[in-house]
């Protein structure tokens, strides 16, 4: 089993309605985001896939929450924009791009800090 990994990242400000506590009030984070997949074979070039296209798609993914207010973009406009929420939906967006594709997206991972993060995978 092959296992890829592509990192990017978003700036992004965001509040925890029902959290008690720091984050209950407006703060920004600089969000890394990791983007591992699966594949079990390579193709003719020795590639289980191209690195640019999967950080194109990862990219393109998260145009939609860089330098935003996550409490205001859909689906956080409706729940919370918890790392875990964060990740769990860039991982159903980004799946998409690989239904028809020879590897599998394996999980994404969110880090809001560098010594705090998640990692979600269905």
């Amino acid at each position: 089993m092959y296992q890829l990994f592509v990192e990017e990242h978003f700036d992004a400000a965001h509040h925890l309605r029902n959290y008690r506590g720091k984050c209950e009030k407006l703060h920004g984070h600089r969000f890394k985001v990791i983007a591992h997949l699966q594949s079990t074979k390579l193709d003719e070039n020795g590639l289980a896939y191209d690195f640019a296209q999967i950080k194109r798609y990862l990219r393109e993914t998260l145009a939609q929450f860089d330098h935003a207010y996550l409490n205001d973009v859909p689906p956080f406009d409706k729940i919370e924009p918890s790392c875990e929420n964060i990740a769990a939906t860039i991982y159903s967006e980004l799946q998409l791009r690989f239904s028809e594709s020879p590897v599998k997206l394996a999980c994404v991972e969110v880090w809001e800090s560098p010594t705090s993060g998640v990692a979600y995978s269905p």
